[in-house]
């Protein structure tokens, strides 16, 4: 055999090799993403876990060239999307919008809801967080956190508005009575709407209430915001202290929206998507779009968010146990 034809048959086999390496290249190794993506959103289109959805996929839309497709599976507070999007195709696309009550409420609440939020997801990146406020009508003799909870040791009665128990809203005015020991009657909405509406006319005096359905009646005179119950002061009520500044240390309670995806999902994939979310709520525009949502921006990345479930599953938790609170 000649050293040419040697050659020419070493090059063959090489080919070969080569080739049968790129068949057998798996999916998760391939260029990413080269399909759309769907988002499921475990709540009915128009409410505030859509609209963060929404602009989420917009912008990672064209951070990713491949469009992302909005999924609405409403139905039991969020279990019903999740717990789908828990046993979809760990492949990077299927991916699930998040609140703390998917994550760290209904795990402890509901009996069975057929997913564990750190099992069976691959935490990806926050997005933003909307937050809890205790507000009033404007005739409400109480006008701080001390004096609300003055008034109701004085008068051992108060009736207090939230949307329906097992939201972090309901859970948030819980959690108040549980630190200060007060007497107070939660009376529970089907909706932050209806509930900003009856604080309007007057037909409630206080209630904890979400920032967005209210925020403009806040500023133009109609509610008077008493405390912001989030970690920090709200960048959209800077003026009003949050209930920990109030006399309440350690008092908390936020709605935080994120991004997961199924446990198994490629760890370079999640990295990639993290990357694009970090910096898309980075940018002033998104910014700006999540203000008017009634949101704050968050960033994080893939451990610290599961940090963050964690954290909040464990806070939760213990009240909802404590309540004796479950959901068949």
């Amino acid at each position: 055999m000649t050293k040419m034809r040697c050659i020419q048959m070493s090059l063959a086999v090489a080919l070969c090799i080569a080739a049968s390496i790129v068949l057998f290249v798996p999916a998760s190794a391939q260029v990413y993403p080269s399909r759309p993506i769907t988002l499921v959103v475990p709540f009915p289109a128009g409410g505030g876990v859509d609209a963060m959805a929404r602009i989420t996929a917009e912008r990672l839309t064209v951070a990713l060239g491949q469009q992302i497709i909005i999924d609405n599976r409403g139905g039991a507070a969020g279990v019903i999307g999740t717990r789908a999007a828990a046993k979809a195709a760990p492949d990077g696309y299927t991916l699930v919008m998040s609140t703390s009550g998917t994550t760290s409420i209904n795990p402890s609440l509901y009996v069975n809801p057929g997913y564990d939020p750190l099992k069976d997801f691959a935490p990806i990146g926050l997005v933003a967080a909307t937050p809890i406020v205790v507000m009033a009508h404007p005739s409400f003799p109480a006008k701080s956190i001390a004096e609300l909870i003055a008034l109701a040791k004085r008068e051992d009665k108060l009736d207090v508005g939230t949307p329906p128990p097992g939201t972090e809203n309901y859970l948030a005015a819980e959690l108040f009575k549980a630190m200060t020991g007060i007497n107070m009657t939660i009376v529970s909405y089907k909706g932050t709407g209806p509930l900003t509406n009856d604080l309007v006319g007057g037909h409630i005096a206080v209630a904890f209430n979400t920032i967005a359905p209210a925020l403009g009646n806040i500023q133009a005179g109609h509610l008077r915001a008493l405390a912001v119950a989030g970690r920090a002061r709200s960048g959209l009520l800077p003026d009003v202290p949050t209930v920990a500044e109030s006399g309440l240390p350690g008092f908390e309670a936020a709605v935080r929206y994120g991004v997961l995806a199924p446990a198994g999902t490629p760890r370079p994939i999640v990295e990639r998507i993290n990357a694009e979310l970090r910096t898309i709520v980075s940018a002033d525009e998104t910014r700006a779009r999540i203000a008017a949502q009634g949101g704050e921006p968050l960033v994080a990345t893939p451990e610290e968010y599961a940090a963050d479930i964690a954290r909040e599953q464990a806070k939760w938790g213990v009240l909802i146990k404590k309540l004796g609170l479950r959901v068949e």
